[in-house]
Order: structure tokens, then sequence, then C-alpha cells
């Protein structure tokens, strides 16, 4: 029997050591393409949702202590001509306690709802994005898909940690709760006199969305490889992302 030698012996390349979490997480920011194909190869999730979900409900925690609700209210009654018919639709003398009501939940349901929507609106998000993807037969699994969803939200954490910053800086008055930052046409818009619709789609053009989307297709690329081009990942991110928009503008326009 010829004996083995290192020449015959076919040398096995051992497996990349994979990146820690917080590794991942700085290199989501500054080498998005290196921290997706780690991911795309050991998808994990936890973090980055735990850590978008907490920014979330610092960003509204902060608001209710330091802007207020009842400010948040009399705003929506001062610029929505329905809450304001829904409101005037109470008796006076009940007024003031339904009022009283709907402030005290309000915190509360906005908490709640980036703790359960958040990961509801990524799971729906990521089922969107792997049905166009398998049409360009790109060969990537529902949990490759997740993950990556789930990592390109992390630029929402520096969303909310700016848009606390500003809160503190401009006056409680002045400060809009849903569209915080000057980073989309929406913000040089009156919300008042606009058309709700153009101004739900002009706010959905944000920088810090257009961000997500990029790494979102950053990531699908990097999980499909050669079987699908990055053009193709960013159609099959944007699609479902602009019929979500025309989907929310068009209940804004209806029910605002």
């Amino acid at each position: 029997m010829r004996s083995m030698t290192p020449e015959n012996v076919s040398a096995v390349a051992p497996e990349p050591r994979g990146m820690g979490e917080f590794s991942r997480l700085a290199a989501v920011f500054f080498e998005p393409s290196k921290a997706f194909e780690d991911i795309a190869r050991r998808p994990t999730w936890l973090l980055p949702l735990l850590l978008t979900i907490v920014a979330g409900i610092a960003y509204y925690t902060t608001f209710g202590q330091h802007v207020t609700w009842e400010r948040f209210q009399q705003h929506q009654e001062d610029t929505s001509p329905k809450v304001r018919e829904r409101m005037e639709q109470i008796p006076a003398e009940k007024r003031a306690d339904a009022r009283a009501t709907t402030i005290k939940f309000m915190g509360i349901g906005y908490d709640v709802g980036v703790a359960v929507f958040t990961p509801i609106v990524l799971v729906i998000s990521s089922a969107l994005v792997l049905a166009f993807a398998s049409m360009m037969s790109a060969g990537v699994r529902f949990k490759q898909v997740w993950a990556v969803e789930v990592w390109a939200t992390v630029p929402i954490i520096i969303k909310h940690a700016l848009a606390i910053v500003v809160m503190f800086l401009k006056s409680p008055d002045d400060f809009n709760l849903i569209n915080p930052l000057a980073f989309n046409p929406a913000a040089f818009m009156d919300p008042v006199t606009s058309s709700k619709f153009l101004y739900t789609i002009a706010m959905s053009v944000d920088v810090f969305t257009i961000w997500t989307l990029l790494l979102a297709a950053t990531g699908l690329k990097a999980a499909a490889g050669k079987r699908l081009s990055f053009a193709g990942a960013l159609v099959a991110v944007v699609v479902p992302f602009a019929l979500f928009v025309l989907l929310s503008a068009s209940i804004a326009g209806a029910f605002s």
C-alpha cells in the first residue's frame, strides 16, 4: 500500500471564523459587504432586533417625558380634520375624560407597537423579498433573508438617537414626532395643508430609508452570490417597500 504524503493528501481549507455580533454591528456601518457575507453564512438576528426595538422605545419614552403626549394629541387635533371631527362627536361633558384616556394609553400604545409590530413588519417584508428573489432564482432561504432584513434596520438606531438630540434642541411645540428630522422632502411641506397621500410618500423618501434599502440589497446579493446581481437584489427589496408605501399613503389619504 502506498503511503499517504502531504503531496497526495488534499488540503482542506478551514472554515473562516465568523464575526462576533458587535463586530458585525460595526461592520454593517463601515464594511457592509463583509458584514453581510458573514450574516449570509451564519444568519443570526437577535442583537439588531433588540437594539432596534430598544431604540424605538427610548425615543417614544423620551418624547412622552419631554414633549408630552398631551401636546401630541393637541397637534393631531390641530392638523387632522378627521381626528378633530371624531373628538367633536363626543359629548362636551365627556370630551375631557375621553382626551385624558387617549393620552394615558397613547405612550403605552407606541411602546407596545414598537415591540410587537417591528418583528411583524420585518417578517412580512422578508417574506415578500424572498418571493421576489425566488422569481429571480436567487436560491436564498427565508432565514437568510430575515437576518438580512433585521440587520439592515440598524441605521434606525442612529435615526432615533439623532431625533432625541433634536427633541432637546427644538421647542417642544415645534417637534414633529412622526417626522422629526429634515432628511426627506416632507420636512419642507406643510403637514396641515399638504395632501396626506403625497406627504406620506415624501416622508418615505428618507435618507435613512434609502440607507436601509441599500443595506438590504447588499445583504441579499451576498446571500445569493452569483445567482443574483446587485440591481436584481435592489429590485427585490425596493418593490415590496414601494407597495407598502403606496398602501400607507392611501390609508393616510383616506383616514387623516
